[in-house]
């Protein structure tokens, strides 16, 4: 078990960040443009509205070009009039923070006499007072960025002790926010210099040339072998060396690891958009997740051999995290009650340390990120760590931050998620925590061998049973969403495990089409949103399990008989031989039999499909919906 890595001073800490930029850096023998600009393709997922490459020629000399718009716009303008090439360079997908998305306010931005060449991802939150202070030795700027502050104070540093790295460290150091800094000087090519705080960084290692990138697609296409960054860190690349210190200049050793992924993975393959990709990978991702983690009808997790006292002696485990990986962590509350027998609460990690919680020694924290950077989550769990919790992550990304401030991690292995919506990264997540939920029950001995076994064996079948969705009810689902095209609201509906699964379809349909979408607690129906059912609306409902839970059941029933008397339009998703909603449901998904935790795994599928379905009828991009960024930064 890993020691806490306990956050940095209170001053230092962001208070408000963006969604991640896509950050690339090269040094090497080929030609520094292509790297870039493939590096910058790869990491489009993100989301930005402008692009820009600097790189340092044959002759030593620094050319940049930069332009609002996508990567093509970069790429058009480079076509039209290329830079002179040359082995060193960095690049950059910016998403506007301050000031607009112009060309002028694009990275990267450049500084003493357009020889030194900057990139940025995060806020500098003391820019202000910085830019006052060097307006007033006479400098001049060209945007309204804050980068462009860091840029000029980096070229001061360089002029007086012309040394980048030294420079970089004495910058660094004044600055407050959160940052990711890559820079390169033409007095110095065969170098870039790199620093870290609350933002992402990694770096590759190649065979006569390294890499730097805000994660693994930045240059997964070149090497598998990386390093990660820490906190508070600076790093140099040349084609033959790296070498990483804390601020203070004390050398520090990062850490290794091999990405376990293949460049073909993040690629479409044929597929119309990497989403309806990653929906059909969702067998994989779970099976992938569950590999090696079940072991005679036991879960066994090899990550967390050695830290059985995260669990036993704790009273209370506290789940955080934001937006999709929320509504896992609810599914997991059912999981960790039912077989840790312990508390769980689910806290957005946005709110969670504003309201003071009571915390300490016996509460187990667990995060849960995909990226394994989102800023609220991370700051979540060092608050967590200031007041001696516990924790655990579990994440889909080597090399993250999260996992590194935690005392323990579980990862998924849903393979790169391109697409902003979540989907199977959502699954693996899901997975994961039903594995986490029947590790602790075994490590507390409040799970039975009979029932991890018969868990287990609901585990297993799952890659199959999601197989079995897709293939059965793909074309009736798409159908039903090309119909609904013109649909203005759609309402979910769901009790006990089907309740997130309800708030996680009305996201989907949020997110990538655009319009109103409400997931309610079945339950809640008659105490307010049944106001909301009038002829013609389409209420998804998602019914237990008759065999499980026929209580629930029962009840569910009932509410559909409300709505539909009210004109609903009912679309009902149940398990394989539920006659009971025939007579009231205007359309039903079908989805195997599964045990009453697992049966998430199932709904989900139908709901991701339909909103992915609309979307396309609306001829929207699903996976770059607008305003929304891969990972958010935003605290």
């Amino acid at each position: 078990m890993s020691t806490h890595i306990r956050s940095e001073p209170a001053q230092k800490r962001a208070r408000t960040l963006e969604p991640m930029c896509g950050i690339v850096g090269y040094v090497g023998s080929r030609p520094s443009q292509d790297i870039l600009l493939a590096g910058l393709a790869r990491l489009e997922y993100r989301g930005y509205d402008s692009a820009g490459i600097a790189v340092i020629d044959d002759a030593g000399s620094l050319g940049m070009r930069k332009k609002a718009g996508k990567l093509r716009a970069l790429r058009d303008s480079l076509a039209d009039a290329a830079l002179a090439d040359g082995h060193t360079g960095i690049g950059h997908t910016r998403w506007a923070t301050h000031g607009g998305p112009t060309d002028a306010n694009a990275h990267p931005h450049l500084a003493d006499d357009d020889r030194l060449a900057l990139i940025h991802n995060g806020i500098i939150e003391n820019f202000a007072a910085l830019r006052a202070e060097l307006e007033a030795e006479g400098t001049t700027f060209r945007s309204e960025t804050d980068t462009e502050v860091a840029a000029a104070l980096l070229g001061h540093e360089f002029r007086r002790t012309g040394n980048l790295a030294e420079a970089f460290r004495a910058v660094v150091n004044r600055l407050e926010g959160a940052f990711t800094l890559l820079a390169v000087h033409q007095d110095e090519p065969g170098l870039v210099v790199a620093a870290r705080r609350n933002s992402p960084l990694v770096i590759g290692l190649g065979e006569g040339e390294n890499f730097l990138g805000s994660d693994v697609a930045a240059f997964v296409e070149h090497t598998r072998h990386a390093l990660a960054v820490g906190e508070d860190e600076i790093v140099t690349i040349t084609p033959s060396a790296v070498t990483v210190t804390d601020f203070a200049g004390n050398v520090v050793e990062p850490v290794p690891f091999e990405v376990s992924w293949d460049p073909a993975s993040a690629e479409k393959g044929g597929w119309p958009s990497f989403m309806a990709k990653e929906v059909a990978e969702q067998p994989e991702a779970v099976a992938n997740t569950i590999r090696g983690r079940v072991h005679d009808g036991a879960v066994v997790i090899p990550e967390l051999e050695g830290s059985d006292d995260l669990f036993r002696g704790i009273d209370r485990v506290i789940i955080t995290a934001c937006g999709t990986a929320s509504y896992a962590a609810m599914v997991g509350k059912y999981a960790l009650e039912q077989w840790a027998r312990v508390p769980v609460d689910v806290e957005l990690a946005h709110e969670f340390r504003y309201r003071d919680p009571v915390i300490g020694a016996n509460t187990l924290v667990v995060s849960i990120s995909q990226s394994g950077e989102t800023m609220d989550t991370l700051m979540a769990v060092k608050y967590a760590n200031e007041r001696g919790a516990r924790t655990l992550s579990i994440c889909n990304t080597q090399g993250a931050t999260i996992p590194r401030e935690s005392d323990a991690v579980v990862y998924t292995h849903a393979g790169p998620e391109v697409a902003v919506a979540s989907t199977k990264a959502f699954v693996a997540q899901i997975t994961a925590l039903l594995l986490l939920g029947l590790h602790a029950g075994r490590v507390r001995g409040s799970v039975s061998a009979a029932d991890a076994a018969e868990a287990v064996a609901e585990l297993e079948a799952l890659p199959a049973k999601i197989a079995t969705v897709l293939s059965e009810e793909q074309a009736h689902v798409t159908q039903l969403g090309g119909w609904m095209a013109d649909t203005r609201s759609v309402l979910f509906l769901g009790r006990h495990v089907g309740y997130p699964i309800a708030l996680e379809g009305a996201l989907k349909l949020k997110e990538i089409s655009y319009i109103h979408a409400e997931g309610f607690a079945a339950g809640e129906l008659k105490h307010g949103p049944i106001a909301l059912i009038e002829p013609g609306q389409p209420v998804f409902v998602l019914v237990p399990s008759p065999r499980h839970s026929a209580l629930l059941h029962a009840k569910v029933v009932s509410n559909i008989q409300e709505i539909r008397a009210r004109g609903a339009r009912v679309i009902v998703v149940a398990e394989e031989g539920d006659a009971a909603v025939l007579p009231f449901a205007d359309e039903v998904i079908r989805i195997p039999l599964a045990g009453a935790l697992f049966e998430p795994l199932l709904a989900v599928v139908p709901l991701q499909i339909f909103a992915m379905a609309l979307a396309t009828a609306k001829g929207l991009d699903v996976d770059q919906p607008r305003n929304l960024a891969k990972s958010v930064t935003v605290e």
